[in-house]
């Protein structure tokens, strides 16, 4: 047994007032994610952790990597055969969530997900290099597998198969966007009083904007 009581950090980088954010979240969150990639020392600024509710009941968090984001909302990719993807089809309420603990900030977006369309999807995968178009092939994602040289193996065979070759997307690999329901912007401050404002999407398309108690 460990005790972390005393694990204790003073959060003083940066504050979040009513006063100096825009009229929609995207904005701010665009301008979040630049000051993160060019002051906050973070090497993979885009990865995020995707929440959904399996087809057993339970919530399950993963970090993948966001790959877009616009004023629609916010574009990652997988196999739609995966337990995330047949989590998001019999349920596409899902939780992503960014920590830029070199910021002190969180940010928290609920949203339902949707696939892309499959030219996007097309467009992203030509785009990755070869190895990760054939890995997205070879690997049926969450399903279990007897080795690791199972895999390295089947890998092998389709590096033979597609040699000199266009590699063709599968159609059970392809994008989600995330339509943002609700976000909230948390920025660490001292004593514990953080700062926490949070966008609710309304149905004229505008965003209410409220701060919320630490």
């Amino acid at each position: 047994m460990q005790d972390l009581s005393n694990y204790r950090k003073s959060y003083d980088k940066s504050e979040l007032l009513e006063s100096n954010i825009p009229e929609d979240p995207i904005n701010l969150f665009n301008r979040w994610f630049h000051e993160t990639e060019d002051f906050g020392g973070t090497e993979e600024v885009n990865a995020m952790t995707v929440a959904t509710i399996g087809l057993d009941g339970f919530p399950k968090s993963r970090v993948v990597l966001l790959k877009k984001f616009t004023e629609e909302g916010f574009i990652f990719y997988t196999n739609y055969n995966s337990e995330k993807g047949k989590a998001i089809a019999n349920n596409p309420k899902v939780c992503l969530s960014f920590f830029w603990h070199s910021m002190e900030r969180q940010v928290i977006i609920k949203g339902i997900a949707q696939k892309t369309a499959e030219i996007v999807s097309d467009n992203y995968f030509d785009s990755r290099p070869d190895g990760s178009k054939l890995g997205a092939i070879v690997s049926n994602q969450s399903e279990v597998v007897p080795s690791r040289s199972f895999l390295e193996e089947n890998l092998k065979q389709l590096e033979s198969e597609y040699e000199s070759m266009v590699i063709p997307r599968p159609k059970h690999w392809g994008g989600f966007l995330v339509v943002p329901h609700e976000v909230e912007f948390w920025q660490g401050r001292p004593n514990r009083l953080h700062d926490r404002i949070r966008y609710t999407s309304q149905d004229d398309f505008s965003w209410k904007i409220e701060r919320l108690s630490p």
